[in-house]
């Protein structure tokens, strides 16, 4: 169990120009995409390695889950998890933080 997710800035910058670029057709779907990704956050509090581990780092700390398209990457630290990026599934993730 974490005490605490954490999102750092360049993270939550992702989710915000996601959903910007999703409300330029859907506001509706922007705004169901936020809230999933949201609720799927909170669920790392008692679960944080739920998601599977990075396949492109092969660090049993690096994490991802999935939400629609895309990949929450984030890092169980200690008693936290530090949600490191959101990028589309379809792109690799080379630890760029």
């Amino acid at each position: 169990m974490a005490k605490e997710v954490i999102w750092t800035i360049s993270a939550f910058k992702d989710l915000q120009n996601i959903v910007a670029y999703i409300s330029e057709d859907s506001p509706y779907y922007a705004m169901s995409f936020y809230e999933d990704v949201m609720d799927k956050a909170k669920t790392l509090m008692n679960f944080p390695h739920r998601g599977r581990i990075v396949p492109e780092l092969d660090d049993p700390n690096m994490r991802e889950l999935f939400v629609h398209r895309y990949r929450i990457i984030y890092r169980v630290s200690n008693d936290n998890v530090i949600i490191t990026t959101i990028i589309h599934g379809a792109r690799d993730y080379r630890g760029e933080e």
